[in-house]
């Protein structure tokens, strides 16, 4: 597992899944740290407070610290293949880029609300909005399939598919529905995120 510390730790700490510290510093000296994510033997950072996704080895090597720059209070990242989808809290947008730092779109999806996490299944894009309570499902080319696919929840955050191929496919949607509150643009500091999804 990779957990996201943020200010003022802002590190990346590595541990296995029954809990034992592999090591509590794999990354430092990052800039308020919140969404990671991995593909093969690349680890995504986003790091919230200077707008920008870098990329590591998961050995905790520094490939490129300003993979993508110019993003808006950056939040939760997904990826799939060799896109990522990266969440702009402060703009209300997701943008698609490739794995390798290109623009594919910007503005791939926009007019959210306080959008916070993001998850990929297949084709589909699951997004939280805290603002308005809700999960939003888009293609990950974009369509809106439905702007309330899930309502009332409060100030949803975290979200993680698990793909079930009996009896259907449809994903079970794990949602973390932090009580703490959510940042609004600059000055947003959290100083622990747990999200547990069985």
């Amino acid at each position: 597992m990779f957990i996201a510390n943020g200010d003022p730790a802002d590190t990346i700490g590595e541990y296995t899944t029954s809990g034992t510290a592999a090591n509590t510093a794999l990354i430092s000296g990052l800039a308020t740290p919140h969404g990671v994510a991995v593909s093969g033997s690349d680890l995504f950072v986003a790091n919230n407070s200077d707008g920008t996704i870098a990329e590591y080895t998961t050995g905790g090597a520094l490939v490129n610290g300003s993979l993508i720059t110019g993003l808006s209070d950056v939040e939760e990242i997904a990826v799939s293949g060799s896109d990522l989808f990266v969440v702009n809290f402060g703009t209300g947008t997701v943008g698609e880029y490739t794995t390798s730092g290109g623009t594919v779109n910007a503005s791939l999806i926009t007019g959210l609300n306080l959008p916070y996490g993001i998850a990929v299944d297949g084709s589909d894009l699951f997004i939280t909005n805290a603002g308005a309570g809700t999960i939003s499902e888009y293609t990950t080319g974009g369509a809106l399939v439905n702007a309330s696919l899930i309502s009332g929840l409060n100030e949803p955050t975290g979200i993680a598919i698990v793909s079930t191929p009996e009896p259907s496919s449809v994903p079970l949607l794990a949602l973390a529905l932090a009580g703490f509150g959510f940042w609004r643009r600059r000055k947003l500091k959290r100083a622990a995120e747990a999200e547990w999804f069985s």
